[in-house]
């Protein structure tokens, strides 16, 4: 029987296959999976957005490249450690190390792969003089649209699924009705939550928010990766609690407790970013005293002296520059005037 997707409560059927295409290469059997084909075209998705949006978040073009080129790859090595660090089989891959190498056997985590982009970005920014916040807030709208896209890599796999519902939108398939590993966590004869479908719609969701955001209320540098992280760890626990193949930690979901983490941390990094924003100009203020004729502002541990003058001072300084300029012009046209003679 071919491989397929129902949503039974819908009436719609899903002729579906986690393969594109097979060919071999000099003996070697290629296999192009919607998996990676949808992750790379998310990531595409993703640069597209951060280039037009470069110059809203005076970010320049080149250097953000390279920030983002290095990030990717040591995203995708934070996915798969993670992966490996929170799997039931780590035992098994740290016996093997080879086999943490072999990725096309599945095991990436997404929240590694964010734990990896941003803490890169901490070295890369300053490295190549990128203001670091402003690339997080717009690394963080990119990421929802790879998430988003990428996440129906698990429908072409029917993975990422959740316990049994009697939504109208549950779902079935082949595949899943083969996994026997979680039989006891579900009833495979019944429908099940499609929690990859519900996350990229968060996903969907809060690019719309953080985007509009952005254009119409964007207040303070690191704002939009605030929001990201909330908004995603918000979902993203609720959505955990739903599946039934979470990395587990003992009876703890790893998902959960990083999730929580996120909102929680971004709730605090929030208020210190806008806080920091809101202090300067009041700093700068407050700081503020005239010394005799001296107007004194005290800037961190920088003070900038500016000499004060009176309003008669500074008009006959303008009467005298007007005077200058007019001398200047009467020699001038005296000097063309003897030329012609």
């Amino acid at each position: 029987m071919n491989s397929y997707v129902e949503f039974p409560g819908l009436g719609l059927f899903f002729p579906v296959s986690d393969t594109i295409v097979s060919f071999d290469l000099f003996g070697i059997d290629v296999n192009l999976r919607w998996y990676g084909l949808l992750i790379a075209v998310g990531f595409l998705l993703a640069v597209v957005y951060a280039f037009r949006r470069a110059d809203d978040f005076k970010i320049k073009i080149d250097p953000m490249i390279d920030v983002v080129l290095v990030c990717t790859v040591m995203a995708f090595i934070g996915a798969r450690l993670y992966y490996v660090l929170f799997s039931d089989n780590r035992a098994a891959y740290f016996a093997d190390p080879l086999t943490i190498l072999q990725v096309w056997n599945g095991g990436l985590a997404i929240y590694g792969g964010i734990i990896g982009a941003f803490v890169t970005a901490l070295w890369m920014c300053p490295l190549r003089k990128v203001d670091t916040l402003r690339m997080f807030d717009i690394a963080s709208p990119g990421f929802l649209i790879g998430q988003a896209v990428g996440r129906w890599g698990n429908f072409f796999n029917q993975e990422a699924f959740g316990g049994n519902t009697t939504l109208p939108w549950g779902m079935t398939g082949s595949e899943i009705a083969a996994n026997t590993d979680q039989a006891l966590v579900y009833d495979r004869a019944l429908p099940v939550h499609p929690t990859f479908l519900y996350e990229s719609l968060w996903c969907l969701a809060g690019l719309l928010l953080l985007h509009i955001v952005s254009k119409k209320a964007y207040k303070f540098k690191g704002e939009i990766f605030t929001l990201y992280i909330m908004w995603y760890g918000t979902g993203r626990f609720f959505i955990e609690m739903l599946r039934t193949d979470s990395l587990m930690l003992g009876s703890m979901r790893v998902s959960c407790l990083v999730a929580a983490l996120c909102v929680l941390g971004g709730l605090a990094l929030f208020f210190v970013f806008r806080a920091a924003r809101s202090r300067t100009p009041k700093d700068i203020f407050a700081e503020t005293e005239v010394d005799g004729t001296t107007l004194k502002v005290k800037i961190g541990e920088n003070v900038l002296a500016v000499d004060m003058i009176s309003e008669e001072e500074w008009n006959a300084d303008i009467a005298q520059e007007k005077e200058l300029e007019n001398t200047q012009q009467e020699g001038q046209e005296e000097t063309d005037n003897g030329t012609e003679n």
